[in-house]
């Protein structure tokens, strides 16, 4: 099989114009309703508790097979991405997501609704993985991190709204609703999409490269380039090189990635850690603090300020700090914060310090699942690549409640800080000492740094060109 090179050298010297804005829309939709769905879960499970539609151990399971199918749907989505192409898993997923929420909407039961909220969770899970990905193979590379932290930021966005619509609606109108404007939602950004072209990278690493060539030319002509302009530097020195396959999930284990898959799924499992136990638990942490719900529920609001506020950060520093040190620092500094954190005694300072705490977690996501672990694996293995970290990270979190449940219990708040801070100095040192830096390089440069066959082809076939 034979693969043009210099499909990415083409798209990393584009200019950033209208074509990866709408791109970016398109993408950020489809995940935006994606993390609708998972949020509206609260507003609903509590106004079915209260008209008697559910009790507390049928809302454990909802929350449940929501997880797994997240997790499962992460898994499926890297093999069947890598195997049938992007363009095919995203439309796939968000119509598997959009027809489920629609039959959420008309369930007749609460068992009903556990049973589509588990395809919902397949269709959720997917998204996460083939979004970002789908994204860094499009982005030129000294956009791509900052690309990563706006879809994370405008995803995010999707609490306030799916709060203040669970406000507005639910009492008022039911609970149905709010699956019915997720779905129908999902599904007319799945009509929009069907414009989205296939990923030209993923293209050629299959060995179609006519049609790669052609899509490239389209994204040229659309962002004002000369088609067919020279390409300069070693990429040019050969057009095509023979690759032996298209990757196997096993590679992810080879000596040439493993160092690629540890680092993946170590910046996943601490961000869904950290994540689950701090902004998840840290109302009920207040309250045993001795606070009133309401006065909690004020402070956890000022708190969550700092999400958007660390995304922005993140898009700041994503080219400048880099992927891998950016982890690292705000890792370090993160856990600075969460070891003063139990010795706050006034309500400004708890708040401070929660809101600087959610920062840096935001400041983590939009470097790590957003930008860093998509970038970390070739072509050919970056769904499957990312894949395995999304689902050992959601694994992970399954977890999480019971290991925060048993430190507080045990420890108190001293405990649950301890469990963030040493998962958070756990990843510092992963990441410093095993991971790559991934700033402003092309995505073929990191795979060549990995050792991956495909480069050394490549060099081999630059070293021939040369003589």
């Amino acid at each position: 099989m034979q693969m043009d090179a210099s499909i990415g050298a083409r798209l990393d010297r584009l200019p950033l114009s209208g074509f990866h804005w709408r791109l970016l829309g398109l993408i950020a939709a489809g995940m935006y309703f994606d993390s609708f769905d998972i949020y509206i879960a609260g507003t609903v499970l509590a106004a079915m508790i209260h008209s008697g539609e559910s009790t507390l151990g049928l809302n454990a399971t909802f929350v449940s097979v929501t997880f797994i199918g997240m997790m499962t749907g992460a898994w499926l989505s890297g093999l069947l991405g890598d195997r049938f192409g992007r363009r095919f898993c995203y439309q796939f997923n968000l119509g598997i997501y959009g027809f489920a929420s629609i039959a959420a909407a008309l369930a007749p039961s609460i068992y009903w609704l556990i049973f589509f909220r588990l395809i919902m969770g397949l269709g959720m899970g997917a998204e996460i993985v083939v979004g970002y990905g789908t994204l860094s193979e499009f982005i030129p590379a000294a956009w791509r991190g900052r690309f990563g932290t706006i879809l994370n930021l405008i995803i995010n966005t999707s609490l306030f709204l799916s709060t203040f619509l669970g406000w507005l609606i639910v009492p008022q109108y039911g609970w149905r609703w709010m699956f019915a404007i997720a779905g129908c939602g999902a599904l007319f950004v799945w009509f929009l999409r069907k414009s989205m072209p296939e990923s030209p990278r993923w293209l050629a690493s299959r060995g179609r490269n006519d049609e790669a060539r052609q899509i490239v030319e389209r994204i040229e002509t659309a962002c004002g380039n000369v088609v067919h302009q020279p390409v300069r530097g070693a990429e040019a020195t050969t057009r095509e090189f023979h690759t032996n396959d298209t990757g196997r999930f096993s590679d992810l284990f080879s000596r040439r990635l493993l160092t690629r898959t540890i680092t993946g799924i170590t910046v996943l499992v601490a961000l869904f850690t950290v994540n689950f136990a701090f902004v998840s638990w840290i109302p009920t942490f207040l309250v045993k603090q001795g606070h009133s719900v309401s006065n909690s529920l004020g402070i956890t609001a000022l708190m969550f300020a700092g999400g958007p506020i660390g995304s922005l950060i993140a898009f700041a520093l994503a080219e400048r700090v880099g992927r891998k040190w950016g982890i690292v620092v705000f890792s370090l500094v993160c856990a600075a914060f969460g070891v003063a954190y139990p010795f706050a005694q006034s309500a400004v300072a708890i708040t401070a310090l929660g809101f600087a705490i959610t920062c840096c977690i935001y400041v983590l996501s939009s470097f790590s699942v957003a930008t860093y672990v998509p970038e970390l694996f070739p072509t050919e293995l970056r769904l499957r690549g990312s894949g395995l970290a999304n689902t050992v990270g959601r694994a992970v979190s399954i977890g999480v409640p019971y290991a925060v449940a048993s430190s507080f219990t045990r420890f108190g708040i001293a405990g649950v800080l301890t469990l963030i801070v040493g998962t958070l100095l756990a990843q510092a040192l992963i990441v410093g000492v095993l991971g790559a830096e991934t700033k402003q390089r092309s995505l073929e440069s990191i795979a060549a740094e990995a050792g991956s066959a495909d480069a050394e082809t490549l060099e081999g076939g630059a070293a021939a060109g040369i003589k």
